[in-house]
């Protein structure tokens, strides 16, 4: 059964009766304020997705989330079948790299101590997967706080400080035994195994480099990575560089393990991969939803091997939609693709400063879940530059019962 905290969750014994579950009425969506000009706390939002609904795309219950903690830098957050949550860190309080695991109490939401063993912690962090089955977990990285937290700087790059390495972990050891460099892998960020929990392979997805990777363990019990989908960079004008790249900033897979999901943060498009076959995965939906080269923007693409002209502008009810799509959650039918546009403060104001005046955005894409596509719903939009405090950016998107992106099955 899917693992869960506490009595809380459907419980959904295999990923496909999840498939079967009720559809989703509410989600759920940290805002922050830092670097907009607000000073208020970070809160969680509240937003009614359910049509039949006099409140449909609104937010309907801000809470304060704004908690003094001595732990830093913390990501992804996942239950164990132990009762316990564990949550991932970028670095240690100081802002240095270390990519370390807090064990919470699911119910108290105590601090129990660290899960790695004392001084095994990663030189790198950001995102983790396990499955139990396999004794495995995998992380990610991406850089030292200290690098990342005021924006991007090329510089970084050249001095070897963003991650380019997994590291796969002993699940009942809580140890570190094998690191797997990443070829055409800097910043691998999001890392999905199949939801089959017997599937002994998954996919991370790389933002500076644009790439997919698929990780597999061999017959000898180690494990491998290598590179199944590239998103080609584009030449261009009136940028920070000469090229830019797609930046993947967030992907996902349904719940039946057929179709994988991807934000371009930077180009603006949505994707949607057919990975019946997951060495060799298949384009089968594309969308744009903003991005750093729509028409009439600073940017002028010289070169593009993939689209002959520029994206137009994205206007929903009436709105320009500032930013690109960034983190994403699907329905638990595979049906509904919810999008919101903030990556990290700090990024947005040097990448997309409109996304700081005016707040991000929640739009909801249409899934065909038979031969594949995406499509946009023109009367789906929450705005969070509207919010009572002024504009907030909205970040990665949860559901009460569990979704496509936290729930993991034993």
């Amino acid at each position: 059964m899917a693992t869960k905290c506490g009595n809380c969750g459907p419980g959904y014994s295999t990923p496909l009766e999840a498939m079967k579950g009720p559809r989703e009425e509410i989600v759920y969506l940290p805002c922050i304020y830092r670097n907009t000009g607000t000073e208020a706390p970070d809160y969680l939002a509240t937003v009614d997705v359910d049509p039949k609904s006099p409140q449909y795309c609104q937010v309907i219950e801000p809470k304060d989330i704004h908690a003094k903690c001595e732990l830093a830098f913390l990501h992804t957050s996942h239950c164990l079948a132990s009762g316990e949550v564990m949550i991932s860190s970028l670095g240690d309080v100081k802002g240095n790299g270390k990519g370390g695991f807090v064990l919470l109490d699911a119910e108290t939401f105590e601090v129990k101590g660290t899960w790695e063993r004392r001084g095994g912690a990663a030189p790198l962090g950001y995102d983790f997967w396990y499955q139990p089955r396999h004794n495995v977990m995998i992380s990610t990285e991406w850089a030292a706080p200290n690098v990342l937290r005021d924006g991007f700087n090329p510089a970084d790059v050249e001095a070897g400080l963003y991650g380019s390495h997994l590291y796969v972990w002993d699940w009942q050891r809580h140890e570190i035994v094998q690191t797997l460099s990443l070829k055409d892998g800097l910043i691998p960020l999001e890392i999905r195994f199949l939801h089959n929990p017997d599937a002994a392979q998954g996919f991370v997805g790389c933002a500076l480099s644009s790439t997919i990777q698929r990780f597999y363990k061999n017959e000898g019990g180690t494990w491998s990575v290598e590179k199944v989908i590239q998103v080609p960079p584009k030449k261009v004008k009136g940028w920070l560089l000469p090229e830019m790249p797609g930046l993947i900033t967030d992907i996902l897979l349904s719940l039946d393990d057929r179709f994988l999901y991807f934000s371009n943060w930077l180009h603006g498009d949505l994707r949607q991969y057919d990975i019946s076959d997951p060495q060799r995965p298949r384009l089968t939906g594309q969308l744009f939803v903003g991005g750093s080269i729509v028409k009439g923007g600073p940017v002028q693409v010289l070169e593009d091997q993939e689209l002959k002209s520029q994206p137009e502008p994205l206007v929903v009810k009436g709105k320009r939609v500032a930013g690109g799509p960034q983190m994403i959650q699907l329905s638990l039918d595979g049906k509904r693709l919810y999008v919101t546009t903030s990556l990290y403060s700090a990024w947005d104001k040097q990448f997309y400063p409109d996304l700081i005046r005016e707040g991000s955005v929640m739009l909801q894409v249409d899934v065909d879940t038979v031969k594949g596509g995406l499509k946009l719903n023109p009367n789906f939009l929450v705005d969070f530059g509207k919010e009572p405090l002024g504009p907030a950016l909205a970040h990665e998107l949860r559901y009460p019962g569990g979704d496509c992106s936290s729930d993991i099955w034993i």
